[in-house]
């Protein structure tokens, strides 16, 4: 997966940024959404917020079907205003937002063994049901490669233990991740 310019990781989150206020405060999305560059790309892509270190939205998709710019614009104002988990965000939570974007690399089939916590984001599915979980998740809660396995499971609404039938499909992906709290350098995954 390609490395991100620091200039791509600011106006991402600007543009992540900017389509949470007006669609908080006017209930619009932004007029002018970039499209050259990483923005013309089209990826999966998640955007997670947070105001003052508490999730308040996690909203994305696994396809490339739109470009990244139209994606991370739907993908901020969706979890600012749609993530069914949550109310919709108030203009004074504005102040303490902090931002996360997660560009995805494709999805492909992965063993159990191969997975490796905090590079390998998951996809669960069997009978209908599925879950994703990112790359950071597992290490957020500090959870073992079983424990990860077993809580995607249960983001499918299957059985925790579900991911050892021969009948469930288990997929992997990294991210690159941009965020307020980093604007680092690195990357979660490869």
């Amino acid at each position: 997966m390609p490395y991100l310019s620091k200039d791509d990781r600011e106006r991402m989150l600007e543009l992540a940024r900017r389509a949470v206020a007006e669609v908080v405060t006017r209930r619009e999305l932004p007029e002018v959404i970039p499209k050259e560059g990483i923005f013309g790309e089209r990826r999966g892509v998640f955007v997670t917020l947070h105001v003052r270190g508490d999730l308040r939205g996690c909203i994305g998709t696994t396809e490339g079907d739109e470009p990244l710019g139209e994606a991370i614009v739907r993908c901020a104002a969706s979890a600012a205003l749609h993530d069914p988990r949550f109310s919709p965000m108030r203009s004074e939570e504005l102040g303490g937002l902090e931002i996360e974007i997660s560009l995805l690399s494709p999805i492909t089939p992965i063993r159990a063994e191969e997975i490796e916590i905090g590079r390998h984001g998951l996809v669960i599915s069997d009978n209908g049901h599925r879950g994703l979980l990112l790359p950071q998740v597992a290490v957020e809660h500090g959870l073992s490669r079983e424990e990860f396995l077993a809580e995607t499971c249960r983001k499918a609404r299957l059985p925790r233990d579900a991911w050892e039938r021969p009948s469930t499909r288990i997929e992997g992906f990294t991210c690159e991740v941009v965020s307020d709290g980093e604007k680092s350098e690195g990357m979660a995954g490869g």
